[in-house]
């Protein structure tokens, strides 16, 4: 079993938000996003793509609190892509 560590280990995470994506699924391959509303494509890696997925999720639950600690982990790790495909 591959740990939180592990799946995230050259993302810049705090102890809080370590255990808030301890069980997200990361897959081995990067892939393309689209900005709904641009069209801008982005190719992300794993490990962003499972945060993306995550706050995606969120926002359609009304999780406010996944999609804040989500965006924040996502605008430090991924800026580019943040601006693309969630500012």
């Amino acid at each position: 079993m591959i740990t939180a560590t592990e799946k995230f280990a050259g993302v810049d995470l705090t102890d809080e938000e370590r255990a808030e994506v301890c069980d997200l699924v990361v897959f081995d391959k990067p892939e393309t996003v689209a900005n709904p509303f641009s069209g801008e494509s982005v190719e992300l890696c794993p490990e962003a793509v499972a945060v993306y997925d995550w706050i995606k999720g969120a926002e359609m639950l009304e999780d406010y609190r996944s999609v804040e600690i989500g965006l924040g982990i996502f605008m430090r790790n991924w800026p580019e892509a943040y601006m693309a495909l969630l500012d």
